[in-house]
């Protein structure tokens, strides 16, 4: 437990090899259960398999990107719709802010610092 935050199921969706292997290890690190998928469409594929409590994702991916992965979920999984937190290099672009403010996710910039997205876990987490 880490921050309060007990043992939790967490799906990371990066097409980043490098950055889904660190967020892997720092949430293992710190507990979780952690399962990753390198794009939106294999991480649907996931989502019929398991549940997860939290999903890290980012914006701008091959195949099927955070926000089609988004409202997929919303769509077949709407519970989950509370439990994202976007990470992206895009934060700045029109189309992804418009994106980011519909859906009022939590949102890391890249780079991002580890101790932050510990805390945004911990927040999304948190029961309303």
């Amino acid at each position: 437990m880490v921050l309060g935050v007990p043992r939790k199921s967490i799906l990371i969706v990066d097409d980043d090899w490098r950055i889904a292997d660190l967020l892997t290890e720092l949430f293992r690190q710190d507990g979780h259960e952690v399962h990753a998928a390198a794009n939106g469409a294999l991480a649907l594929d996931k989502l019929r398999q398991q549940s997860y409590e939290v999903i890290v994702c980012d914006i701008k991916m091959p195949v099927l990107d955070g926000p089609g992965f988004y409202r997929e979920v919303a769509r077949r999984f709407p519970a989950l719709r509370r439990r994202f937190i976007f990470i992206t290099g895009f934060a700045s672009d029109p189309e992804t802010k418009t994106f980011l403010q519909e859906t009022g996710a939590p949102v890391v910039s890249k780079p991002f610092r580890l101790d932050e997205l510990r805390r945004l876990l911990e927040r999304v987490l948190r029961p309303a």
